[in-house]
């Protein structure tokens, strides 16, 4: 009986340590890509967002993430990727790609999105998407030209691809240098998000230089 006691209280013992461990090593807020994916500029830390115009939660990190893109260093290179899952994905991601390719994006990116979040427009037809843009100045014949070509196809592959590779699951998920992953749940909050990017971009930043000493 003793013995049975003195067992007990050892396997106690070894629950209460592991407990105790995980409690001191909490989760990491990211996770680190088995198979990290080479960046779109080689010698730049590269800090992607994957978004969604239909996504509340991509709106409301509008507001907090533009500041902090404004204010990147000359060696950090900003990216957004529509994230593609078919559906009205794929119609504001192939919508996104084709103002990119105009040269026109960073211009209309907030009224696209005050338009769909706020005016509740859906956008998914390319005529209405056209009509739209018109009035914010994008030219619509070029538009639907653009939206249906050769390179626009190449760039919806590339974004789908992309995708899968960093193994996302939801939107808005940032990825930095190809390797790190994290949302703004997972951060704790959109602040959160963006200090986290930062250590992140500091911690690659060292390790290029100690690799280049």
């Amino acid at each position: 009986m003793r013995n049975l006691i003195i067992s007990a209280a050892l396997v106690a013992a070894s629950l209460f340590g592991m407990t105790a461990q995980a409690a001191e090593a909490p989760a990491a807020p990211y996770v680190e890509l088995s198979n990290p994916v080479p960046v779109a500029v080689p010698g730049k830390i590269e800090v992607v967002e994957l978004f969604w115009y239909g996504c509340p939660h991509c709106y409301a990190f509008e507001p907090v993430i533009n500041p902090w893109v404004e204010k990147l260093p000359s060696d950090v290179n900003f990216v957004r990727i529509p994230a593609m899952f078919g559906g009205p994905w794929d119609a504001h991601g192939q919508m996104f790609l084709t103002l990119e390719a105009m040269g026109v994006e960073h211009k209309v990116h907030a009224a696209v999105f005050e338009a769909i979040q706020k005016e509740h427009k859906k956008l998914t037809d390319k005529n209405d998407m056209a009509d739209f843009l018109a009035t914010q100045g994008v030219d619509k014949d070029k538009f639907l030209a653009t939206f249906d070509s050769f390179a626009i196809k190449g760039q919806i592959n590339k974004a789908k691809e992309l995708a899968k590779k960093y193994e996302i699951s939801g939107v808005p998920t940032m990825i930095v240098n190809g390797k790190y992953r994290f949302d703004v749940g997972s951060a704790g909050g959109a602040e959160q998000a963006l200090q986290l990017a930062d250590k992140l971009v500091d911690q690659e930043r060292a390790a290029n230089k100690a690799a280049a000493n």
